[in-house]
């Protein structure tokens, strides 16, 4: 959830109930790896279902990618300086 910033990757919105959606499901063969995994708020996870987004009239925000494990570390010291974020890997 980190990597998407605790936002819901489907609406954007940022709210302290968080789900983890597998954006092909897991019945559907998803995998539980990064890019099948996105931040998803418990509406827009519910919305979804056991669908794939497409299927339920929904778009991700952006597409989900294995993040740099660079970035985790900078994260944990806290707050990056914003002209640092293009030499560090970080969007």
């Amino acid at each position: 959830m980190r990597r998407d910033n605790y936002t819901c990757q489907y609406c954007g919105t940022s709210t302290a109930r968080m789900t983890l959606d597998h954006i092909i499901p897991r019945t559907a063969g998803g995998r539980d790896d990064w890019e099948n995994l996105v931040c998803a708020c418990e509406d827009c996870n519910s919305r979804k279902g056991n669908r794939t987004p497409s299927e339920a009239g929904i778009a991700l925000k952006r597409r989900p990618k294995k993040p740099h494990y660079f970035s985790f570390i900078l994260q944990s010291f806290g707050t990056t300086p914003e002209e640092w974020r293009p030499y560090l890997f970080m969007p």
